[in-house]
């Protein structure tokens, strides 16, 4: 059956805004006298994603004072939108000069600069919206859902599909135990589609007058800049100093459904099936594939996730189950054909599909058994805001502001989340086939001490969290 995200009709655009449509007890904050009159936000990251996230967070009310980007030509492009905001090219120079006169810091650059602009703002006691993966480092992912605990803070995490009803209702749908006890999860992503399994390029370039090359790098090692975009503003993805790779870049969202319907974090092994290896120690290889082991979690029996990029697919005897239409795209992938993602989930009484990345629509295998398969009770509350998932993700985490719901993703899911998934970058640098046997608690390899050199770095100087 294909999810219908409409089916409950729920209430249209802002009209529960002023009255609380859910209130939970740890993520949501009555604002501060400042966010009575008015909510403002200083925006880190103003160009692609961080575009789209400043006018969706001014989308809903809220006052752009700030506006900050490394790249002065993205910057004055944005603030042709935003005429009366401040500009600036490093975020600690912004939060230094407007910090006393917001409420909201948005982070949207690359991922090594994620965790010290939003563990900062978050000291000065801001609400924080950061893109996926929330973090660099897996270190830092669990500083970041530490610090939001601990100053009582309005966070989210930039997984837009989770403030979709279609994965809000899978993860009820696996809760209840429509397919049985799950056993396997298969996720595939159609990344990487930036360069990925090439070495560092020889030379630099002139660093063009407009790009604060030196805020750029933040708290990642000195490297010269070189053009072409080998690095700014989109390919720095594949780079192991910049980036996470297709898994870290895709994984937050494409196993969202399958971590919060099934607790499925704090792994205890990780394995690369299939890993041709960080590349001269440079960049992420250019497929992959990564068993992570899981052991009982409360209700839920032990779970292996297997994760497949750069065009590697599941067994053909699970792949052949999907729905025709499905079916059929994956035939002509492994023709050669363009690259599919999916989500596989393989329980004892039948299997959840999703082919979206997003998780808005879901399929329960075999069709026949299920075709009268009624939802279980709502027991997730749906976002009464219509609009696109990305406006809707914003909507949750402005309303949980005013206090009126709380955040799906906030830093103390979204780190749990990104830690596990940061793991499998672990077993990428460990090599084809060995075991990594992870301590989740302590964010420790217990059996190749050597890997943890990764689980965090010194930062360059002038950077902290």
């Amino acid at each position: 059956m294909g999810n219908k995200t409409t089916r409950r009709g729920f209430v249209q655009s802002s009209a529960a805004l002023g009255t609380a449509w859910w209130v939970g007890s740890r993520t949501s904050a009555q604002a501060r006298p400042s966010a009575l009159e008015g909510l403002a936000a200083a925006c880190v990251g103003v160009g692609g994603k961080g575009g789209s996230d400043t006018s969706h967070v001014a989308e809903h009310g809220v006052n752009i004072l700030g506006l900050c980007d490394v790249d002065k030509n993205t910057l004055t492009k944005k603030a042709r939108e935003f005429k009366d905001a401040k500009q600036f090219t490093d975020f600690r120079e912004m939060f230094e000069a407007i910090g006393d006169k917001v409420d909201i810091v948005t982070v949207s650059t690359p991922d090594h600069t994620h965790a010290t602009a939003a563990i900062n703002a978050m000291k000065m006691g801001k609400h924080v919206y950061c893109q996926k993966p929330l973090t660099w480092s897996i270190h830092e992912a669990r500083k970041m859902r530490e610090t939001a605990a601990e100053k009582g803070v309005v966070t989210q995490m930039g997984n837009q599909g989770t403030s979709e009803d279609g994965l809000r209702e899978a993860v009820e749908v696996l809760r209840a135990g429509a397919i049985g006890d799950v056993t396997e999860v298969h996720i595939w992503s159609n990344r990487p589609i930036w360069p990925q399994g090439v070495g560092r390029p020889e030379g630099s370039d002139p660093v063009p007058e407009s790009l604060n090359w030196d805020a750029w790098l933040g708290p990642a090692p000195f490297r010269p800049y070189v053009g072409n975009r080998t690095y700014h503003d989109f390919n720095w993805r594949g780079w192991c100093d910049f980036g996470t790779g297709a898994l870290g870049d895709m994984a937050c969202h494409t196993c969202n459904t399958a971590v919060k319907g099934l607790d499925l974090w704090d792994a205890t092994a990780i394995t690369a099936v299939r890993n041709p290896g960080i590349f001269e120690g440079e960049t992420y290889p250019g497929s992959s594939q990564l068993k992570f082991e899981f052991p009982a979690r409360g209700n839920f029996v032990p779970c292996t996730f297997n994760w497949y990029d750069g065009g590697n697919l599941p067994d053909e005897s699970l792949t052949s189950q999907l729905p025709e239409r499905f079916r059929k795209k994956i035939e002509e992938q492994r023709a050669g054909g363009r690259k599919t993602s999916g989500a596989l989930y393989v329980g004892s009484k039948g299997m959840l599909y999703s082919p979206d990345d997003y998780g808005a629509q879901y399929f329960l295998l075999p069709q026949d058994d299920f075709k009268d398969f009624k939802p279980p009770e709502q027991t997730i509350p749906r976002i009464p805001f219509r609009g696109n998932g990305d406006l809707r993700h914003k909507f949750e985490f402005v309303s949980a502001i005013k206090g009126e719901c709380e955040t799906q993703s906030n830093f103390g899911y979204a780190g749990r989340l990104t830690e596990t998934i940061l793991c499998g970058n672990l077993a990428i640098r460990a090599g084809e086939g060995i075991r990594v046997e992870w301590d989740a608690k302590n964010l420790k390899v217990t059996n190749l001490p050597e890997l943890n050199k990764f689980v965090h770095r010194e930062y360059r100087e002038g950077w902290t969290i």
